[in-house]
């Protein structure tokens, strides 16, 4: 299992996540399509934030999408979270990453 990604209480990281698929490797086109990372609190099932991912064109074609969260998304309680992402192409299909994002956040010093 992967290390989970380190965030602290208040701030705005940037998340950047490249798809592929599992069985070729191969990156995920999302040129026509737009990603979303939806996030909760481990061990629970109400998603607290959903946030839209953006990259440029060429990033797109190498299945590249960056998640930008706001002060106000992170402004939650110290603790683990995790988070799935989710593609949702132009022409209504849906395919959702099977691997979730593991989060751990702590409590800001200021």
């Amino acid at each position: 299992m992967a290390e989970p990604i380190l965030l602290i209480q208040g701030d705005t990281p940037n998340i950047r996540v490249t798809l592929t698929r599992e069985d070729t490797g191969s990156a995920i086109d999302i040129s026509e399509a737009t990603t979303y990372l939806h996030f909760r609190k481990k061990g629970t099932t109400t998603v607290l934030f959903s946030a839209e991912g953006s990259s440029t064109a060429l990033q797109q074609t190498s299945g590249i999408v960056d998640f930008a969260f706001t002060t106000v998304q992170m402004n939650i309680d110290a603790g683990r979270y995790e988070g799935e992402v989710e593609i949702v192409f132009d022409n209504g299909n849906r395919e959702t990453v099977y691997e979730i994002l593991d989060f751990s956040v702590r409590a800001d010093f200021a």
